[in-house]
């Protein structure tokens, strides 16, 4: 018989889908991203970047990160200094992410906190196309 878990150590659950369902966006986001780089306003784009949107559900909580270069990279935790956070339950997050509309979405299901300036200004821009 093998000892219990510790407390620090997560189990395999719904929240062990958060990772996986950002991960699912992260060739469109970053074919997205690399595109607009290489266009004539990737100047401007490259200026907002790096970015780091946390995402915290009821039981877990990763970040969704772009490169200066357009890569897109999904970590469990927070950054030192997250550009936004957004808050939501893993059920509206799924919603939003999947169906990239927030017409299904219940209002107020979503809260997003932009922390920088540049993270603002992009979450602005880009929530749209999250369905957030």
């Amino acid at each position: 018989m093998s000892d219990p878990p510790s407390p620090a150590v997560r189990r395999a659950g719904p929240a062990a889908s958060l990772g996986p369902l950002l991960q699912s966006i992260v060739p469109d986001l970053q074919a997205q991203v690399r595109s607009q780089l290489g266009g004539f306003f990737g100047g401007i784009v490259q200026a907002y970047l790096p970015q780091h949107w946390v995402f915290r559900t009821e039981s877990d909580v990763a970040t969704l990160s772009v490169a200066r270069d357009g890569v897109v990279t999904v970590e469990e935790g927070v950054p030192a200094n997250p550009d936004v956070t957004v808050e939501a339950t893993l059920d509206s997050l799924v919603t939003a992410l999947t169906q990239r509309s927030q017409a299904r979405l219940p209002h107020g299901s979503v809260r997003a906190s932009p922390h920088t300036p540049k993270g603002k200004a992009a979450f602005d821009y880009l929530r749209g196309r999250f369905g957030l």
